[in-house]
């Protein structure tokens, strides 16, 4: 079962301001990769649920994050039903982030108060997402809507959290329209877990980009 509440994953998300998302087929370079992002700072990974036996690879990190990294949060993304999200609850997964907003994820995920992050596109998703106990909502994806549109939401809903994901760069220009606008953090996976990073096993290079990007929305939410 889940190491944490989804109060506790929302607060720690709020404080981070960073979600790194990943995946590889590989349990052992997921597991440098991992600890590299959790020795640059991080402190929460979404792994993405994208290949066959995914949950088997993802049992292996939870494993590996519970014994070897104290304070790393694990969730899984890329999740479109129950199902799903229960066989990785079981598993152990902190939280659940998916592409698309189903009520059957929202009612398993809440019977186990674990956090569940949809992706929502409009204001009516986002406002249904709330009244089933939504914390943070996903904006996805992100590079179609853009910063103006959290702005729009935050406007008669100030209290709505958004994560937005895709589209998001390591760049201070790009990551400062994001938080300017009212992003509560983001997601960021490719642009920081750069495909030669991993096709080099770089892990250097890796925990210098996380520690740098952490540093940089810290700067920007200091203004």
């Amino acid at each position: 079962m889940a190491q944490y509440t989804r109060i506790e994953v929302a607060a720690v998300m709020k404080e981070t301001g960073l979600v790194p998302l990943f995946f590889h087929t590989d349990v052992t370079l997921a597991k440098k990769v991992l600890k590299a992002c959790y020795d640059g700072g991080a402190r929460l990974m979404e792994f993405t649920s994208r290949g066959d036996f995914a949950f088997e690879i993802f049992g292996e990190l939870n494993k590996y994050a519970i014994a070897e990294l104290p304070g790393m949060i694990l969730g899984v993304g890329s999740i479109t039903d129950a199902a799903a999200a229960s066989l990785y609850m079981q598993l152990g997964a902190n939280f659940i982030v998916t592409p698309v907003f189903r009520e059957d994820i929202a009612i398993a995920c809440n019977r186990r108060k674990v956090l569940w992050s949809p992706g929502c596109a409009s204001l009516t998703e986002i406002a249904r997402a709330e009244e089933l106990g939504c914390e943070i909502v996903k904006l996805f994806p992100g590079e179609i809507y853009g910063p103006q549109f959290i702005k729009g939401i935050k406007g008669p809903c100030p209290w709505t959290s958004i994560m937005p994901t895709g589209g998001v760069t390591t760049a201070k220009d790009n990551l400062t329209s994001w938080f300017d606008a009212g992003a509560v953090c983001v997601g960021m996976g490719s642009q920081l877990i750069t495909n030669e990073i991993l096709k080099n096993q770089d892990l250097g290079l890796l925990e210098t980009q996380v520690r740098n990007t952490l540093a940089t929305i810290k700067e920007i939410r200091k203004k």
